[in-house]
């Protein structure tokens, strides 16, 4: 104790940490000039250590970054990274190795604590297909990150013992009777959160298996903290806002002393601390000793000054209407309490959170979270300041909406309702009215049609009285439509192919939609039969493949072709049959003097009367009928006319002359008697 000042005993680092930065301190005393230091990660949770080991030469970098700094490594410049405590993914570690082998200048060193390495054993050798794994911890937390990584099969993360039970009791039990529950903890899970899982473990389960994973330090420390705070009048915690256990320990001490303060570093105590009551120093695991010995020196500069005039200045005075910054020391499903450095506690009830009832606060908010809040109501008496998160929201969002009218950036928003005149769209959290003018649709179309979609918008007036914010889905879908036209027109060339819509047909011709731009097919290009009307062919909707003829960017003018070589039904002919084939055809049409038969789609021959039968007849109908099929043989073939001639006749004068050819049978008469030898 200094004066009226306790510190923790163990406050600082812990073994792990200790171990850590130690290492990675040395390496920095003896490295050579070139070479270059990384940690995968910040080191510890603590950014003033951070930033001076930064200033001696040891950078954090990303997962993302492995690969590139291995690539850096040479002879002249050889690269180190080390692993912090918190231990990494078993992925991450095997990328190393990787880049350890492929370069010989590339090393890593791992600092992961050992009480972490056991925890990851523990998960490796107790989890798969028999076995459930579960985690007390912050799902968030490189550590149980890490931890996660090695566990196989059915695994699952709790944040408190709440949350266990949960889960529990939604029928998760009869997952669990066939197999075994492991239930470990982060090594610096809350006490006496750990101490309650194992009660609900017992009541549910019979099956089941606990490891005490919780670091001895960190239950003497957690256990220190509590006691520390029950005996003192002010507990000032010191430590990083992203350190986990440095949130717990928090928690701890707030709980059994209201006046309990967390600094990250002495700067933040703005020297406003008591004289004449008993003052309790704590410290999370990742908190240098520098920074404890720090606070110390600045509270113990200020011990003649008066307590009560300090503690009331530094507690801030709150007002309703005000806008003001806590940190969540408590959190439930029904609401969160922040510590706002003022007389008051903050209380954010769900409600004055989200609209939607099915979110959990206690998987939204850890311990420790910054939240910005609107006061409703303050209550000296009472203690507490009614906040809404809602509120700050409501008023950001909205300098956002205000700032893309400025800055006429496109944005996204799903369509949530047709109403009177327009759509409600949301963008962010902020609705946005856009009248059916700006729909993008055609007038008197369905509104209702876009409900439910995501579409692109631009804000195009603000109204400040009511905060209303008019949006437009046309003005984007216009510059769109300039920008495809723009390119189109920059890219066509003749011959080349494009997929349209068929807009509309005329008695000339069909309309295609080429994607904002529109060309024509004359009714002479849809097909290579004469048609009278475009409707033979296509009809409006249809999708069809075209190519440009030619086309004149002056008047926006395109003439397109739709018949191809590919479809030429004459050449599809002259490409498969020759003079002397035999065709199957239907007979379609009769004349006086023959009858046309379709040898295939729009390729027709005549078979002359005169081909039709093997004698003499008076009319083609005399043998024939319409939509029979016979087989008839090609006997000439006119290109240039496109005409082919048939013939039924030759096909049965070839079968009279084969018969006529065949050799007589000899005939045995059945009463013949048989030969008999002459004796």
């Amino acid at each position: 104790m200094q004066n009226n000042i306790t510190v923790a005993t163990h406050a600082g680092f812990c073994f792990g940490v200790k171990r850590a930065t130690d290492t990675v301190e040395q390496k920095l005393a003896e490295k050579r000039d070139n070479e270059k230091i990384y940690t995968l990660g910040h080191l510890i949770h603590n950014e003033g250590y951070i930033n001076w080991l930064a200033e001696r030469g040891a950078l954090s970098i990303k997962i993302e970054d492995i690969e590139r700094v291995c690539n850096e490594a040479n002879e002249n410049s050889p690269v180190t990274v080390y692993i912090r405590a918190h231990g990494i993914p078993v992925d991450v570690e095997n990328l190393l190795m990787e880049c350890k082998k492929k370069n010989k200048f590339f090393n890593y060193v791992d600092l992961t604590c050992p009480y972490v390495k056991k925890i990851h054993k523990i998960a490796r050798d107790n989890s798969g297909e028999e076995n459930v794994f579960a985690l007390l911890g912050s799902r968030a937390h490189p550590e149980v990150v890490g931890i996660m990584s090695y566990a196989e099969g059915e695994k699952y993360v709790f944040e408190s013992a709440d949350e266990f039970e949960e889960f529990l009791k939604n029928d998760s039990l009869s997952k669990l009777h066939k197999k075994t529950l492991n239930l470990a903890a982060q090594t610096t899970q809350n006490l006496s959160e750990w101490e309650k899982s194992l009660k609900i473990a017992k009541n549910y389960c019979t099956n089941s298996i606990f490891f005490d994973t919780i670091c001895k330090v960190t239950e003497i420390r957690q256990n220190e903290a509590k006691k520390l705070a029950n005996e003192c009048d002010f507990i000032v915690v010191v430590g990083g806002r992203e350190s986990s256990n440095t949130a717990k320990l928090y928690k701890i001490c707030k709980e059994a002393c209201e006046q309990t303060l967390w600094v990250e570093k002495a700067s933040e105590l703005d020297r406003k601390f008591p004289t004449n009551k008993k003052i309790g120093i704590v410290a999370g695991a990742s908190t240098p000793k520098r920074d404890i010995e720090e606070v110390l020196f600045i509270m113990s500069e200020i011990m003649t000054e008066n307590f009560a005039e300090l503690l009331e200045q530094s507690l801030k005075t709150l007002n309703t209407g005000d806008t003001v910054t806590g940190y969540v020391t408590h959190v439930t499903d029904a609401e969160l309490q922040l510590d706002l450095g003022a007389k008051v506690t903050g209380i954010i009830k769900a409600e004055q959170i989200t609209d939607d009832a099915s979110v959990r606060l206690t998987q939204m908010f850890n311990i420790g979270d910054e939240v910005e809040a609107f006061v409703i109501r303050v209550s000296d008496i009472e203690g507490v300041a009614e906040l809404s998160k809602k509120r700050t929201d409501s008023d950001r969002h909205w300098k956002n909406i205000v700032a893309l009218k400025e800055s006429g950036e496109v944005v996204s928003g799903k369509v949530l309702k047709a109403v009177a005149g327009g759509l409600t769209v949301q963008v962010g959290a902020t609705n946005v009215f856009v009248p059916a003018s700006h729909s993008g649709l055609a007038k008197d179309a369905d509104l209702t049609t876009l409900v439910g979609q995501t579409v692109d918008l631009k804000i195009i007036e603000i109204k400040e009285q009511g905060k209303r914010a008019i949006g437009s889905i046309r003005v984007v879908l216009n510059a769109q439509k300039r920008a495809l036209v723009e390119e189109f027109w920059a890219n066509i060339e003749e011959g080349k192919q494009y997929t349209g819509v068929v807009r509309s047909l005329t008695s000339y011709g069909a309309f295609i939609d080429l994607g904002g731009v529109d060309g024509m097919v004359h009714v002479s290009e849809l097909s290579w039969r004469p048609i009278k009307h475009p409707s033979a062919v296509v009809a409006v909707g249809d999708v069809i493949t075209v190519f440009v003829k030619s086309f004149d960017k002056e008047t926006k003018r395109i003439s397109l072709g739709y018949k191809t070589d590919d479809t030429n039904p004459w050449l599809l002919f002259t490409n498969t049959y020759n003079v002397g084939d035999v065709v199957s055809v239907k007979i379609g049409n009769m004349m006086p003097f023959g009858a046309f038969a379709e040898i295939m789609e729009d390729v027709d021959g005549l078979i002359h009367i005169s081909k039709i039968a093997n004698k003499r007849i008076g009319k083609p109908s005399d043998v024939l009928e319409i939509g029979q099929v016979v087989d008839a043989k090609i006997i000439e073939i006119d290109n240039e006319k496109q005409k082919i001639s048939l013939s039924i006749r030759a096909l049965l004068e070839e079968e009279v002359a084969e018969e006529e050819a065949a050799p007589a049978e000899e005939v045995v008469e059945e009463d013949a008697p048989e030969a008999v030898d002459a004796e």
